[in-house]
């Protein structure tokens, strides 16, 4: 679980599609000074080096119904369960992540419910009979911050050579 160095070039492709991951590779090409072909392959590198884990349209969970974001600390009565917990949990459409947390907690999720009714039916029925023996449960009542990673604060790698594809200036 190593990280990448990035390059100059790197860092503007990741700096312009975190803005806006429907930007136009052309678009993207013609403000980095390369081909179209370079970005495409720059991207590519970045996926198959798992830097860019994805893309894809982003619900606000309000909007459709889920109006309760918790974050739950579980509890496990056999920490040795873990691994099974993680697997069921994966399971359960509401939980939308799950951590493995140092501290007082074997496992920290974020789920979205429709309602504290619901929220109270999730814990209940469908967390607690994974073997747990506690759980703390924390409503947030708005997100303040929801942002990726600066990318002008990433380290830059130097090239001193670079594929001759990319440094044509013809988009």
């Amino acid at each position: 679980m190593g990280h990448h160095n990035l390059d100059a070039l790197d860092k503007k492709i990741l700096t312009m599609i975190a803005e806006d991951a429907r930007t136009p590779f052309l678009e993207i090409a013609r403000a980095c000074n390369v081909s179209g072909a370079a970005i495409h392959q720059r991207v590519q590198k970045l996926i198959n080096l798992g830097v860019i884990k994805g893309s894809g349209f982003i619900f606000d969970p309000e909007k459709i119904g889920y109006e309760t974001c918790a974050f739950v600390g579980l509890h496990l009565k056999d920490p040795s369960d873990f691994d099974r917990v993680a697997d069921e949990l994966k399971k359960i459409p509401e939980v939308v992540e799950c951590h493995c947390p140092t501290g007082d907690y074997d496992l920290f999720i974020k789920l979205y419910a429709t309602n504290n009714h619901h929220l109270m039916s999730i814990i209940y029925d469908k967390l607690q009979p994974l073997g747990l023996s506690g759980s703390e449960t924390m409503i947030s009542f708005r997100t303040v911050i929801d942002r990726q990673l600066p990318v002008a604060q990433m380290k830059i790698e130097e090239r001193s050579e670079m594929v001759d594809e990319e440094a044509d200036p013809e988009p």
